[in-house]
Parts: C-alpha cells; structure tokens; sequence
C-alpha cells in the first residue's frame, strides 16, 4: 500500500503549524531550520506560509491532492510529525479529514 500522505499535503495547506521555539536548530537540541519560521511569541513559532490566508506551509512542494513532499521531513516540527498518525496507513482522524474536505479530497 502507498502511502496517502505523499499523494494529499492538505494538511500542509490547511492548518498552522505552530510550535516551542525549543525546536529550532540554533537552540541545543533543536531540529526545525530557524529559516522557515516565523517567531509568533519569544516561546512560539511557526512555519512560514501557515500564518497566513490561504495557509500553505513553505516546506510542502507539489501539488495538493496529486504528489507531494515535505523539504524538511526529516526535521520537521512536533505538530507534524503527530498529525493524524496513522493516516499514512490510510486511516485519517477528523482533523485530516477536515483538511482533505477543504481540499476537496474524499475523507481517508
């Protein structure tokens, strides 16, 4: 089975990914390039492009609902890497089925 994560990214262009800035790679310890965020409070950040309408967050590239990757995967944020957990093995929770409807994409 394909993953349906790497054919949607609705969640990448619905929600705000908004995080503790301990996550950030010039903190020790931290993981998330500083570079495609945006600080929201001394504490918060975001990801560039989810603090805005229509959000789409700078990391997604392809097309909603067709292929799509994430350029920093491997260092994404914790909002990320929890998102609807087991939608990659094609059950989505309400909020991915949320972000797919707003997409117009069928629920998982």
């Amino acid at each position: 089975m394909t993953n349906p994560c790497q054919s949607c990214g609705a969640c990448c262009a619905t929600f705000r990914v908004s995080f503790y800035c301990g996550e950030l790679d010039d903190v020790p310890g931290g993981w998330v390039p500083g570079g495609l965020v945006d600080r929201v409070t001394p504490v918060m950040a975001c990801m560039l492009g989810t603090e805005r309408q229509p959000p789409r967050c700078v990391a997604l590239r392809g097309e909603v609902g067709q292929s799509v990757s994430c350029a920093i995967y491997e260092f994404r944020p914790s909002p990320c890497r929890d998102f609807a957990p087991l939608a990659a093995a094609g059950s989505g929770d309400d909020a991915c089925n949320e972000a797919r409807r707003r997409h117009g994409l069928p629920p998982l």
